[in-house]
């Protein structure tokens, strides 16, 4: 019986696979969690801004949880399949660079706006940069890193979630609070402050880009002792999953696989169809459920594809039920993580009564504090129980689902005094915790989901593990907590709400326990079987 350190890879003929990482790859690492710095600056300084934005806007809760969430989330998983299929064949270097240039332009443009649909668009911009992010810096790093210091590698990359996080709360309260005093009507442009925030985050990201494209790109595979060699058409796979995963070219493909693969593929949309129809009569969001049902049927199509054009893959991805229930798992984390975070400073502002500075410096800053220190033990403590069970890092993400939930009920139970500060104090110091225990749960299942597949499939497998948690966790979690902050009059009903996915995570964490170690130990196996050329 292979034992907890086995290695889940044959190494090719006359290389072994790297034990240590270069001084290069280290630097290599810092400059990918800026990109992730700015990523989350650029993604959660709405939170910061929510409370002008629905003022000026005319906007409610639930508008703030699609703008904030589904806008971004539908296009940033989209996209991410296909050009998380062209960070496994191009150059992760250029495709990141591009990425970096869009998505930091689009955050400019958001500040912009005159109303919500024209901020909904700029966030879909966003989203679809950002969609090169994670799957190239995944790639990269495991590439970079060996297999037993991928956990923390990963972690220390994920680290910039929680610092962008933060200091764009810190950002986005000074700015606002300093440029709406300087200029109470309105300043250059008519600019107001929640606008002059988007300008001065976006444009930075410009800057940053010149310097990722100085970076070196790592030979595909090498660490492992796998060497894989470029693709001679890299982006034929990127063109052929676009087709695959963006209506209505989502129906051309399906009807190339035959009739069978078309009628499944219409009854899928149509199911779907009358799933969004009813939210909509329901709830009467018609943009939140058409993204919603769009992106699933893009997902169902692209997996339909992907199972047709390349066996091998689909086999160790959604023919997986250990990778599956580890992403689901994950994305229930992501649920409740995204939906405390959406609201936080909103719930600050309006229930506890606090100015925009002030809940910037101290949620932004505990917030950033919390999440690293989350994220970086969580991926060290992953790494550690990996070498003593198969299934440690499968406990670290329980552990990131559990531990969350009595700080968040404690800070969203917090009420009003006037007379003191004891309130607010009590409200970022619980959901600071919320934040810390939630985010030690990222590295671990990053790691997962990377050692389960091949090295030309990491891309892949980046971008399906970030559909669980946008499609999942970022479309739905924020939403419905403000959904629920409407029907209810009650922004801490709202967020507390979203507690009821926790035993849901837990029971799919449980299958995932049971089925990892056997999925890593018969990857190649199980690639080999499926056609994959080892």
């Amino acid at each position: 019986m292979a034992g907890p350190n086995d290695n889940q890879d044959t190494a090719a003929p006359g290389i072994a696979p790297a034990t240590s990482a270069s001084p290069y790859a280290w630097y290599g690492l810092f400059i990918l969690f800026l990109v992730y710095v700015l990523n989350f600056i650029d993604r959660q300084i709405i939170t910061i801004l929510a409370p002008d934005i629905k003022a000026d806007l005319g906007l409610d809760d639930a508008d703030i949880g699609f703008l904030y969430g589904t806008a971004f989330a539908v296009f940033y998983a989209l996209f991410g399949i296909p050009l998380g299929r062209l960070a496994d064949s191009w150059h992760r270097v250029r495709l990141l660079t591009v990425g970096l240039a869009i998505w930091s332009a689009m955050t400019a443009v958001s500040g912009f706006a005159k109303n919500g649909l024209t901020l909904g668009l700029a966030r879909m911009g966003v989203g679809i940069g950002e969609a090169t992010a994670s799957p190239s810096a995944y790639s990269l790093i495991s590439d970079m890193f060996p297999k037993r210091m991928r956990g923390t590698a990963l972690a220390i990359y994920s680290a910039g979630l929680y610092f962008g996080g933060g200091i764009s709360l810190m950002i986005g309260g000074f700015i606002v609070a300093g440029w709406n005093n300087a200029y109470p009507g309105g300043g250059p442009l008519g600019l107001v402050g929640w606008q002059a925030a988007f300008l001065a985050v976006g444009v930075p990201g410009l800057l940053l880009a010149a310097w990722v494209a100085t970076m070196r790109e790592p030979v595909r595979g090498l660490v492992d002792g796998l060497p894989t060699p470029p693709s001679t058409e890299p982006f034929r796979g990127f063109f052929q999953e676009l087709f695959a995963v963006i209506p209505p070219f989502t129906m051309i493909a399906a009807a190339q696989r035959g009739a069978a693969a078309f009628a499944v593929n219409i009854g899928a949309l149509v199911l779907l169809g009358l799933i969004a129809a009813g939210m909509i009569a329901l709830t009467g969001a018609t943009l939140q459920w058409l993204c919603i049902a769009i992106g699933y049927y893009a997902v169902f199509s692209w997996a339909s594809s992907l199972r047709a054009r390349d066996k091998a893959t689909f086999a160790l991805i959604w023919g997986s039920p250990a990778f599956v229930c580890t992403i689901l798992g994950y994305g229930c984390v992501a649920f409740l993580s995204y939906a405390t975070t959406a609201f936080g400073p909103t719930y600050a502002a309006q229930v506890l009564g606090e100015d925009t500075a002030k809940i910037g410096f101290w949620i932004g800053g505990f917030g950033a504090l919390g999440g690293f220190l989350g994220v970086i033990l969580g991926g060290r403590m992953s790494d550690w129980l990996r070498a003593r069970s198969e299934s440690g890092r499968i406990m670290v993400i329980a552990f990131g689902l559990i531990t969350p939930v009595i700080p968040v009920i404690l800070a969203y139970t917090t009420a009003n005094d006037p007379n003191s500060d004891a309130d607010f104090i009590r409200f970022t110091v619980f959901a600071s915790l919320a934040n810390m225990f939630a985010s030690s749960a990222l590295g671990a299942a990053a790691a997962t989901t990377q050692d389960l597949v091949m090295p030309r499939m990491r891309g892949t497998a980046t971008a399906t593990f970030f559909l669980a948690t946008t499609l999942f966790g970022l479309a739905l979690g924020p939403y419905l907590a403000g959904q629920m902050s409407v029907i209810s009059g009650s922004l801490s009903t709202g967020v507390l709400s979203i507690l009821v996915i926790v035993p849901v995570g837990l029971t799919l964490l449980f299958f995932a326990w049971r089925m990892v170690p056997l999925a890593e130990r018969t990857v190649v196996e199980r690639a080999r079987a499926a056609g994959e050329p080892v």
